[in-house]
């Protein structure tokens, strides 16, 4: 076969990534393990943080995605659990979050931490942190208001929280 100049052999099929492996027609919103990679030495565990049921409820806007971004990310590396975490950002299909943290966890171990976060939003006031022109490529875009009604919608969703993809 031939190489199509990406590294691929033409007419191979690449697997599926994990993420794409889920039935998004019965995901709900939830907390839980994407995936787990880094071996025995460093193990480090991907978390689906699910804020809107996929192709059902409307997708979040990009500046309230942005205002959770930062505000989430300041939280969590502010946190007690800061030396954990790897990264806090969202999904490309805006219907929730990823967060990255060393170790091999389970949803249950970052139920609270998750909850804190989700409290730090709901209570935040003043300017967002990393929103100047220094600080963030896109620094006005951003929504508080609308970052705190998808924190409290996802808050209400984790008080019997889905914490296992749907099999």
């Amino acid at each position: 076969m031939k190489n199509d100049g990406r590294g691929h052999q033409k007419g191979d099929a690449m697997e599926k990534i994990e993420s794409f492996r889920v039935d998004h027609t019965r995901l709900l919103p939830g907390l839980y393990v994407s995936r787990r990679d880094g071996g025995e030495e460093t193990p480090v565990t991907t978390f689906d943080l699910r804020f809107t049921r996929p192709n059902e409820e409307p997708v979040m806007d990009t500046p309230a995605i942005h205002t959770l971004e930062h505000l989430g990310a300041t939280f969590l590396r502010n946190s007690a659990r800061k030396n954990e975490v790897i990264y806090f950002g969202p999904m490309g299909c805006r219907t929730g979050f990823y967060l990255v943290m060393f170790g091999r966890l389970e949803a249950e171990d970052a139920l609270a931490l998750v909850r804190q976060m989700l409290d730090f939003i709901l209570d935040f006031s003043g300017p967002v942190p990393g929103a100047s022109p220094a600080e963030c490529g896109n620094w006005q875009e951003q929504n508080l208001d609308m970052a705190k009604y998808y924190a409290r919608k996802y808050q209400a969703a984790l008080i019997h929280p889905q914490l296992r993809y749907p099999a």
